[in-house]
């Protein structure tokens, strides 16, 4: 009976998955369009290998590409500004591999993912020009991988509010004789700011994670406000880098 049972759910559940893989492509990438990049749709991609292609197809993602000639192609930006203003909240955008990209005190106001298109984080470079605060500001919970980012003055990435995550990056305050004023990282979160600015309401779970991240020159890897505090260090020396884990989280 037991068996006759297991059989019937194993019939009605590969009656089930057979109908969804009847969908023609457009169809069924139409449906991964909806899921979340990470982590939703990134598990749809482990399923089989037609998902994989579908789930990770270009027209999934946003990208920014300096090279763009055809403004209107769907989905494709020439800078980085735009893309975070066309993108809706959840998207991923992923950030060309080859040159410098230019990022001067972009605000991030919705839960985005941005991503460097190349092998290494070395590949896709944001350069914060002199005079900013920041080459990248974060009102909201976002994530950041596989880039570097560059800020002569003021700091790399400054965090106002929500849950931000840095994996595999490199951060790098370029050499300067004002170098006590240069921070990788600028969490002002609940606290008093280091960059005068009106201040998005910030709600529960403010931090920063980092994980396999450079850092490189400045005054200090991470500057906090007064209710935050770096938590879980961990640090490996290797031949020609350091590279951090750490958390920054309520006191």
């Amino acid at each position: 009976m037991d068996e006759k049972r297991k059989s019937k759910r194993f019939s009605e559940n590969s009656s089930a998955d057979s109908h969804i893989n009847n969908l023609d492509d457009g169809c069924l990438m139409h449906v991964f369009s909806f899921l979340s990049p990470i982590p939703d749709r990134y598990n749809t991609a482990l399923v089989c290998h037609r998902w994989l292609y579908l789930a990770c197809h270009p027209r999934l993602w946003l990208r920014v590409d300096r090279s763009i000639k055809d403004l209107s192609e769907p989905g494709v930006f020439p800078n980085i500004e735009t893309a975070v203003s066309a993108a809706r909240p959840g998207d991923t955008i992923l950030i060309a591999a080859g040159g410098t990209h230019h990022a001067s005190n972009i605000q991030i106001k919705k839960p985005l993912c941005l991503i460097g298109g190349g092998e290494l984080p070395d590949d896709t470079t944001l350069i914060c020009s002199r005079g900013s605060d920041s080459a990248l500001e974060f009102l909201s919970t976002c994530k950041v991988a596989n880039l570097t980012v560059k800020a002569e003055l003021g700091c790399c990435l400054l965090h106002r509010s929500g849950r931000l995550i840095i994996d595999g990056c490199i951060l790098q305050c370029e050499s300067n004789p004002l170098d006590y004023l240069s921070y990788a990282i600028v969490s002002t979160a609940n606290g008093a700011e280091v960059f005068p600015r009106p201040l998005a309401k910030t709600g529960r779970g403010d931090g920063v994670s980092v994980s396999r991240t450079r850092i490189e020159g400045g005054a200090k890897a991470v500057s906090t406000s007064e209710t935050l505090a770096l938590q879980h260090v961990r640090v490996i020396y290797a031949r020609t880098s350091v590279f951090f884990w750490f958390d920054v989280e309520h006191r």
